[in-house]
């Protein structure tokens, strides 16, 4: 099937017809239909098929214990009432990759294997990346079977519900040592391709990044009757405090969003008792970042304070910078700037980029040699249903792709 094809098929699965964005959460139907189409695309090529213990997916062309293999692919969850691209897009071009590879009758030396990786995201869950930091051992079992979703329900209730064993979770150094690289196509997540004029382009770095909770506990009261002057109001507080996460990272060249917020008692006549709100931030080196979040935290202390409000700062998580493997993202930007491995003569230049999301790439680097390749997003927009690649830089991705694969698993 053609990449077309395939993207047809995936287009309406978890498809919101209220937002036009996905709700392709983690062992739900929707990533229940996700998963059966992986399948049906790797057994129809004649791929050996296999889930892991953490529920990632596997497509295998040649022996997976032979060692060396080279894997390529993403993942096909999604956030909330997120785009299109954002994952699926790497999953389908792997496979379309290997299609391209197979029509130029390359000849394999290397076990090859397409992934998709389970609740990257962390949409239903509340932490990114579950299925790879499982694997990397990033993430202990213990704590794994503690997420609990917003209903309640446990990761382990969830996959089991889902026909997963959650017993069977854990690190999986034996898989990981048979992995000798692997390369991860991704929509960009940002203008930076669209300003160059390149369709695709190769990851240099993962930015350090970051999620803080901010609880800011005040004094319910009613709204109609209490004097300005006599109120705890957190609300005053966290606004002020939203405020000066903005002017922290335009100071310092970072971003800082406060994007979800949880507020009590959370009645339009009442003045609240508790404000949350969760602090997102990314710098491109680990000083800026200590300065923006620094920063934002005295703030919003000092804002406290002036209102009588207390106030409670809680790293929730962390991601120090993820400098892909050297040798292969000079090797792939070889590859790409050469021509790649099919014999076409024509040179490409190849521009190397830094990125303030992270991926399941930058969750294995540590682990095994990984790098990235990105398509240009003309929109700059991602996490939602305005995230965009034109058809043609698609296309030039899955060539860029099978030219790298080419020359890292073939003759």
């Amino acid at each position: 099937m053609s990449f077309h094809g395939m993207w047809a098929e995936l287009l309406p699965v978890g498809r919101s017809f209220a937002s036009g964005g996905y709700r392709r959460f983690a062992w739900t139907g929707a990533d229940a239909e996700c998963r059966a189409w992986f399948r049906e695309q790797a057994e129809s090529r004649g791929l050996a098929y296999e889930a892991d213990r953490n529920g990632n997916q596997w497509a295998w062309l040649g022996d997976p214990a032979a060692g060396d293999a080279v894997v390529t692919g993403s993942h096909l969850d999604s956030v909330p009432d997120g785009g299109a691209f954002d994952g699926p897009l790497g999953v389908v071009s792997s496979f379309a990759a290997l299609d391209e590879l197979r029509a130029r009758g390359a000849r394999f030396t290397k076990p090859l294997a397409v992934v998709n990786f389970g609740d990257e995201e962390g949409a239903r869950f509340g932490l990114a990346c579950v299925g790879s930091r499982l694997t990397a051992g990033h993430l202990t079992v213990e704590q794994a079977h503690r997420l609990t979703d917003a209903d309640g329900v446990t990761l382990p209730k969830a996959m089991e519900a889902a026909g997963y064993d959650p017993e069977a979770i854990g690190p999986d150094p034996e898989r990981l040592a048979r992995i000798g690289a692997f390369v991860e196509l991704h929509v960009e997540q940002g203008r930076a391709l669209d300003l160059t004029g390149d369709a695709v382009g190769v990851a240099g770095a993962i930015w350090p990044h970051g999620r803080w909770r901010f609880d800011f506990r005040g004094e319910a009261n009613h709204a109609g009757t209490t004097r300005l002057v006599d109120r705890h109001d957190p609300m005053l507080s966290y606004a002020e405090t939203v405020l000066a996460a903005r002017r922290e990272a335009a100071l310092a060249g970072a971003v800082a969003t406060f994007g979800k917020i949880a507020v009590e008692p959370n009645g339009v006549n009442a003045i609240p008792s508790l404000v949350r709100g969760w602090l997102d931030s990314r710098a491109a080196d680990q000083p800026t970042l200590d300065t923006v979040v620094t920063g934002i935290e005295k703030a919003a202390r000092e804002y406290a304070a002036a209102h009588g409000v207390d106030l409670d700062v809680v790293r929730e998580s962390f991601t120090p910078v993820v400098e892909f493997d050297h040798a292969l993202r000079d090797e792939l930007a070889r590859i790409l700037g050469t021509g790649g491995g099919d014999g076409r003569d024509r040179e490409i230049r190849v521009p190397v980029l830094g990125t303030g999301a992270g991926h399941d790439a930058g969750i294995l680097s540590g682990s095994i040699p990984t790098a990235m390749l990105f398509v240009r997003n003309p929109t700059g927009v991602s996490h939602s249903p305005a995230e965009f690649a034109a058809e043609d830089d698609c296309v030039a991705g899955v060539r860029a792709l099978a030219d790298v694969l080419e020359g890292l698993a073939c003759t």
